[in-house]
């Protein structure tokens, strides 16, 4: 699987690191870009490509997203991978592991994060399962959704009363006047021209983007330092 590996200038102090999700697109400069403002923050981050399969890409895509639909599957297999990379690697002190996602991305976090003992968990705009139970064992989670998204436009609010439920600290918030992908910003005809449409909306909006990095920055700080704790 092909790994794209970014190392801070200054990392942080509390040896923790991120892996990176992207989303439907799959690994593109608009994921690059998000992880290096991760790492100009202090984090060292690993991007997987999920869609490194073996066999055609159409084949790869298609097990991911089953994958992504199941809750199993090779893809969580890759994330899993990548974790004990971050743990076994030598070039980064790394003792503590975050997760962010985006759309697709955004659900294998959580679902991820569920499974796989990790300390902070950052999902946006993904599908959140229906019961609470099928994200028990989650960490700490920070995250954001648009209202104006269709689909998944209440999904935010199903994962902050999952977490509530479960007795997990978090973060999630809804953005009213914007929709889906509101923090990826990609720069193809068909995300600028047609993603703005119903039903998912999609488009970058820079005031709820600012927002929400400055609220993931501070909860990791805050989960990374030990001020915030699972079960808290």
């Amino acid at each position: 699987m092909r790994a794209r590996w970014l190392r801070p200038t200054s990392a942080n102090p509390h040896k923790a690191a991120v892996i990176a999700i992207h989303d439907i697109f799959g690994y593109t400069d608009d994921i690059e870009r998000i992880a290096q403002r991760l790492a100009d923050n202090g984090y060292p981050v690993l991007v997987p490509d999920l869609y490194d399969l073996p066999g055609s890409k159409a084949l790869c895509v298609v097990k991911t997203l089953k994958a992504h639909e199941t809750g199993k599957g090779q893809a969580f297999e890759q994330l899993e991978a990548c974790r004990h990379w971050l743990l076994a690697q030598d070039e980064e002190p790394v003792e503590q592991i975050g997760v962010m996602g985006f759309c697709m991305g955004g659900r294998f976090a959580v679902l991820y994060a569920s499974q796989a003992p990790v300390q902070v968990v950052a999902p946006f705009y993904g599908g959140i399962p229906k019961k609470a139970e099928k994200l028990k064992g989650i960490c700490p989670a920070v995250g954001g959704w648009g209202r104006q998204d269709l689909i998944y436009g209440d999904h935010g609010e199903r994962l902050a009363n999952h977490l509530d439920k479960l007795g997990v600290p978090h973060d999630v918030k809804t953005y009213e006047d914007i929709g889906h992908s509101y923090m990826n910003d990609h720069q193809t005809f068909t995300f600028k021209k047609l993603g703005p449409l119903p039903p998912l909306r999609s488009k970058f909006d820079a005031g709820a983007s600012e927002d929400s990095w400055r609220r993931v920055l501070v909860f990791f700080e805050k989960v990374f330092s030990g001020e915030i704790q699972a079960g808290e």
